[in-house]
């Protein structure tokens, strides 16, 4: 579970009553994309033929470009949640992290998840030092309208989190 109890409002969109701008969510849906895509290539090896885990990062950046609904790129993360299930190990962590990219258009809480899932993927595959170096890379690749609320909320839930981001 990546989502905390208490909701922080900065992360709910405006139309829900926090105080998420659409811009905002755009670029942290971005971000998730980001991290999930840089180790796609780990479920990709694993399931070449396997299109879903890419389908749901791409549906997730249609989002931000409103050439499809939120539902649309919820139902993308479902999709890349069905392939991850028979994976094991580092493709496993791979899939999950598209599908937490993808309902990022729904929850915007889940950028973490994928950021997560995409550090677990590297420790998988190449031990906790390239996970470290992973989360470094991601910090990197934050727009500096979020970097302060993302690097916050990583302290934040980073003990539900795995603890990935230390």
């Amino acid at each position: 579970m990546i989502l905390p109890k208490v909701r922080d409002p900065r992360l709910i969109t405006v139309r829900r009553g926090g105080t998420l701008t659409d811009a905002d969510h755009h670029l942290i849906a971005l971000w998730a994309a980001t991290c999930a895509e840089h180790v796609l290539h780990l479920v990709e090896h694993a399931e070449p033929s396997d299109p879903r885990p890419r389908q749901a990062i791409e549906q997730i950046r249609a989002w931000t470009r409103g050439e499809i609904r939120m539902w649309d790129a919820r139902s993308a993360g479902g999709h890349a949640m069905a392939a991850a299930r028979p994976l094991t190990g580092a493709p496993r962590f791979a899939a999950f992290a598209a599908r937490q990219a993808a309902v990022v258009a729904h929850v915007a809480e889940h950028d973490l998840g994928a950021a997560a899932y995409a550090i677990k993927a590297v420790q998988a595959t190449e031990g906790s030092a390239a996970g470290h170096a992973e989360c470094r890379w991601q910090r990197a690749q934050l727009p500096d309208a979020i970097r302060d609320l993302v690097l916050e909320d990583q302290q934040r839930r980073n003990e539900i989190c795995w603890s990935v981001f230390d």
